[in-house]
Parts: C-alpha cells; structure tokens; sequence
C-alpha cells in the first residue's frame, strides 16, 4: 500500500475498529516544542498517559498500581504519540515506521515489569500502524515522573 491518504485512512480505521480515537495533540507544559523534525525523522516530547486531560495512570508501579494499570497507561501514552504525530504530519500516513520508543516507568527499586508496562505502547502502535509500528525500545525505572505519572513515553519516526 502506498504512503500517505490511503495508509492514513488505514491507521485510522485500525484504530477507530481499536476503540481509539485521537485527541487533539496536548500542548507543551514547559519550554519545549511538542515535537521536531530533522531530515525524515520525527521526534516527539514524552507523553503522559492524559485521556481527557485526565492522568489515567498515578503513582509507582510495585507500589501504587500494578502492571496491568501501568500497561493500559502505557496504551494511553501511544495514543498521544500518535495525536502529535498527526499533528506534526496532517496525515499518518506519512509514517514509514516507528524507529524506537522510549518508556519510563515511575517504579520502586524492586518492580522489575518495566518491560511488561511497556507492551501497552508497543501493542497499540502495532495493532495501529501494522509492520510500521514495529520498533526498537528501551524500557527504563525511573523514581518519578511529572504530575505523578507512572509512565511517559518518547517516540521517534521515520516519514516519508
């Protein structure tokens, strides 16, 4: 399938038949730009699992929520990615793939399921984008993140 109108409409018939539909992209809390360019890639600013402009996830996983509650976060997180992807772009079809995704995870110094929450991101950009949404990805515990939430992700793209 080509890049661009049809694949757009493509990823958004995946996501819609997902249950998903894109907010507006979230506008930055601080001095950053939401995203950046720089050749055929697109950077995003981290983002937080917002859902109405509601935290959907709170806390420290291993202390607060478990795995499954910073998973769906994690989904949430992508969600917004891709809002300020189309945001950036116009249309989604202009991804060629998804590069690397980068997941923090506000966690204990025990919780070791870092990986696990980080599925939640994974899983929505592959289901969403098909074989583009594949990725390289780090999964990193850190003690905390902005407005307490458990987790935040970072993505970079190819576009054409």
């Amino acid at each position: 399938m080509a890049i661009g109108k049809t694949m757009g409409d493509t990823i958004e018939k995946r996501l819609a038949d997902l249950g998903v539909t894109l907010p507006a992209a979230a506008a930055p809390a601080a001095n950053y730009v939401p995203f950046a360019m720089s050749g055929k890639l697109l950077f995003t600013a981290g983002q937080l699992p917002l859902k109405d402009g509601k935290l959907q996830a709170a806390g420290l996983l291993g202390r607060d929520i478990d795995t499954a509650a910073g998973r769906e976060g994690a989904k949430h997180c992508a969600i917004n990615i891709l809002a300020q992807a189309k945001a950036a772009l116009g249309d989604l079809g202009q991804i060629v793939r998804v590069v690397k995704i980068t997941v923090f995870v506000a966690s204990t110094p025990d919780f070791t399921e870092q990986h696990l929450v980080a599925n939640g991101a994974s899983d929505l950009l592959v289901a969403a984008l098909g074989d583009r949404g594949k990725h390289a990805r780090s999964a990193v515990g850190v003690a905390a993140l902005p407005l307490n939430a458990a987790v935040e992700v970072e993505a970079i793209f190819e576009v054409a």
